[in-house]
């Protein structure tokens, strides 16, 4: 049980630092580089963090199993993504925080089959925490770094402890 979670200032620091490998350039490059990844590495699920790199990773034909989206592009309000999921949650997670429900909903969505969608009232960024926690080993996490690129996480128990780390340092709710 992780209750709600809050980011600590040095926590926002530390997560600007990429979880993963750092992919930057055009959306093509991007995307070239992100299927040619999938293609060696053949992750058990593939999982998207953020409207814009789920956007082109849908408009690139990658066959996506999770997306989390706010609905938002640089905290600026964008138009709703139509993803044809066969799964859709909504769940609350106010910014700067990871909150109980929303892990729960990633850990479900990731078991599931086919494109699961994930929309959040709030702020979706802290929820690549819950997936990469939640999502089988040898998946991969895909989430923007804006810009820069796109940032691959690949989920290995070495990158599932470093991240309980971070979230057993994030500001318990008193």
């Amino acid at each position: 049980m992780i209750g709600i979670r809050f980011l600590t200032s040095d926590l926002r620091e530390e997560l600007k630092i990429p979880l993963g490998l750092l992919v930057q350039g055009s959306y093509k490059q991007t995307m070239m580089r992100l299927k040619k990844i999938i293609t060696e590495y053949k992750p058990a699920k593939i999982v998207s963090v953020g409207d814009k790199v789920t956007e082109n990773i849908i408009k690139s034909g990658i066959p996506l199993n999770v997306a989390v989206i706010d609905n938002k592009v640089m905290r600026k309000p964008v138009k709703p993504l139509n993803l044809k999921a066969k799964r859709s949650f909504n769940v609350k997670n106010p910014a700067g925080t990871l909150n109980e429900e929303a892990f729960q909903v990633i850990s479900e969505a990731v078991n599931l089959e086919g494109l699961t969608s994930v929309q959040v009232d709030g702020e979706e960024d802290l929820l690549t925490l819950a997936a990469v926690m939640t999502a089988p080993v040898n998946s991969i996490v895909v989430y923007g770094q804006p810009k820069k690129g796109i940032v691959i996480v690949s989920v290995t128990e070495d990158v599932k402890k470093k991240i309980n780390g971070i979230i057993e340092r994030m500001e318990k709710q008193r």
